[in-house]
């Protein structure tokens, strides 16, 4: 797919466009309506990059290929727009993809500011081609399994699917309950249907039920599942993935998609720009953005400050993370090395836990944010 994201009006006659090239999943298996919201954001930073003179009088044009969540289809992605000149590499929102992508970028040297995945280890080890806005998924899901421990919950449910991702996140339950006394138990959904969960859940005495599997489904299937057995009236539910930002969530499940704490990515209160940015998402979208929205237009303002300051060469890029400082949808955006991420990390991105009103599907309630 090749759909380029034109300038809003004429730049400098006769010069070369800068090229990004974006890697979002926008067919199944791939979530299309995450990556729908990240191409919006992508979009309308290249629009306002090109509505304030382009890259130093060059427009910002954006080469978009869909990634449907493949790491294979993923690799070719990002070896045909290195061939087709790209400056830099942005978006993906399946940690699966963004790894392949983020491993190849690295072998072929090529700059990856990746978007929205969160996986700890995107790349095998430290690189610097590879820089990352979303927070390490031990960051954000220790901040869950704290909020969950202090609700009351000590003997978690996993509904799991086989991934690095699922199964990464399933380590940082399983170890941070195991030191303060607590239990995990995993539930293979290859083997486990909808209802036969739900016997496991009080057979195991489980107060809560975390699904670390896919949208639509299994996840769909298994809420309504859950909610309709009498049996597990006070059972938690919990999608520390984020299944149930979209609106599609809520549409699907209506009152069931309630009340099921969530992580996304967003402060209490957006500042001037932020407000400002999301008054045009909305504009775009149709609805709500999600904060995938507000990643994808971040990326964008990361890559055109760095452009602007220090060109468009490929090493000039990738050296210059470490010094970044730019003003965010979200805050101010500067990168530094973590322990276990072999890639320059967004130093202090937010994080809330909220979930769906029941008063309200449409709207969300903030239960805790660091």
């Amino acid at each position: 797919m090749n759909k380029p994201s034109l300038p809003t009006r004429q730049l400098s006659s006769g010069v070369s466009n800068v090229r990004i090239g974006a890697l979002i999943p926008l067919t199944r298996p791939g979530w299309a309506e995450a990556g729908r919201h990240l191409l919006n954001g992508l979009e309308l930073g290249v629009c306002e990059v090109n509505d304030a003179g382009g890259i130093n009088g060059r427009p910002l044009e954006l080469l978009v290929r869909d990634t449907a969540a493949d790491p294979n289809r993923t690799v070719a992605a990002v070896d045909e727009l290195d061939s087709l000149g790209v400056a830099a590499l942005a978006g993906e929102y399946h940690s699966v993809a963004a790894r392949a992508a983020a491993l190849r970028a690295d072998a072929i040297g090529l700059p990856f500011l990746c978007s929205s995945a969160v996986l700890n280890a995107l790349t095998e080890q430290p690189t610097k081609w590879v820089a990352r806005l979303a927070p390490m998924q031990s960051h954000g899901w220790q901040s869950y399994a704290d909020f969950l421990f202090k609700a009351g919950h000590t003997r978690i449910a996993v509904a799991i699917e086989p991934s690095i991702y699922w199964a990464f996140g399933a380590s940082i339950l399983r170890e941070y309950f195991a030191s303060r006394g607590g239990s995990i138990i995993e539930l293979d959904m290859r083997v486990c249907a909808p209802m036969a969960l739900c016997d496991e859940l009080i057979a195991n005495d489980a107060t809560a039920l975390l699904l670390l599997v896919g949208h639509p489904e299994p996840a769909l299937s298994i809420v309504k599942s859950v909610r309709r057995d009498q049996r597990l009236g006070g059972i938690l539910i919990g999608a520390p993935a984020g299944q149930p930002e979209f609106a599609e969530w809520a549409l699907q499940l209506g009152d069931d998609g309630t009340e099921i704490p969530f992580l996304r990515y967003l402060p209490d209160r957006l500042g001037s720009l932020g407000a400002r940015i999301q008054a045009a998402l909305i504009a775009r979208l149709g609805e709500a953005p999600s904060f995938v929205a507000f990643e994808g237009y971040d990326t964008i303002t990361v890559l055109a400050h760095v452009m602007r300051s220090n060109g468009t060469d490929r090493v000039r890029i990738a050296e210059s993370w470490s010094s970044i400082a730019v003003e965010g949808t979200r805050g101010r955006i500067s990168f530094s090395r973590a322990t276990g991420n072999g890639v320059w990390q967004w130093a202090c991105p937010p994080v809330q836990i909220v979930d769906r009103d029941p008063a309200n599907p449409d709207s969300f309630r903030v239960l805790h944010a660091s």
